[in-house]
């Protein structure tokens, strides 16, 4: 059953995870061979075992999610500069309109109207 990989690292390391995982646990579990008589060492090991594996599986995943952190805090750092960027366009491009223009504006977002066919001029070049 393969599961397709997704370009996001959270996914990938999900994806490596699954892949790794089963046989990882099969070696791990198959190195120690069980003895009917010492069932008490047994299953000792095999705890031991299965802790290593969690350990395994959360240090991975916390790799996963601090790759996914940064990548995230890219975005939001694009983001934010792209909104200064807006804002001050905005703020150039009311202090260049009329007051009626302003007003006009103002009347079409109350309406919902569509601005783009507004008359009015725009800046000269």
């Amino acid at each position: 059953m393969n599961s397709p990989c997704y370009p996001l690292a959270m996914d990938v390391g999900v994806c490596q995870l699954r892949s790794f995982s089963i046989s990882f646990l099969s070696s791990v579990l198959g190195a120690e061979s069980l003895d009917n008589s010492s069932s008490g060492a047994s299953v000792v090991a095999i705890d031991n075992k299965i802790e290593q594996a969690m350990d395994l599986v959360k240090s991975h995943l916390m790799f996963a999610v601090r790759e996914e952190v940064e990548v995230l805090k890219e975005q939001i750092k694009e983001l934010m500069e792209r909104n200064s960027q807006l804002e001050q366009e905005n703020s150039v491009l009311k202090n260049l309109s009329s007051p009626e223009q302003q007003t006009q504006f103002q009347a079409q977002v109350q309406t919902g109207s569509p601005t783009a066919g507004a008359p009015g001029p725009g800046p000269t070049a």
